[in-house]
């Protein structure tokens, strides 16, 4: 079995082309994935899944990821899932954003898979 050894990983990715895509390859990895395409499907799929790790695309319809990553960090029952940013903005003040909304780690667009899995990785061992 790859890394994944069945974690739960849930996608937030309103783009059904790069939800589809990334969700493949993270079942390769050995990831089980939960997707959703807004703000609050997010918020919803964390409560009623209760995943290992989120990924959250932050240009986002209905909730943005910058709100759903406060939501989560500010709820008792959501604070422990790990959040990785997944942004197309490489900015520095980007990545402090992300961190400063309750993200504990964060990926520019287009993804490096393998940097992205290790990034994981690192979020479900601490």
């Amino acid at each position: 079995m790859s890394s994944g050894q069945g974690r739960k990983l849930l996608l937030v990715e309103d783009n059904e082309v790069n939800r589809e895509m990334l969700q493949r390859r993270l079942l390769r990895a050995g990831y089980t994935v939960v997707c959703a395409a807004d703000g609050q499907q997010a918020l919803d799929q964390m409560r009623a899944e209760a995943p290992d790790l989120m990924l959250l695309d932050i240009n986002l319809p209905v909730k943005d990821g910058w709100q759903v990553a406060r939501e989560a960090s500010s709820d008792e029952a959501l604070r422990s899932i790990p959040v990785i940013a997944l942004t197309a903005h490489a900015m520095e003040s980007d990545r402090q954003q992300a961190l400063d909304s309750g993200c504990d780690d964060y990926a520019t667009k287009p993804i490096d898979f393998p940097n992205l899995l290790v990034k994981i990785e690192t979020l479900l061992k601490s």
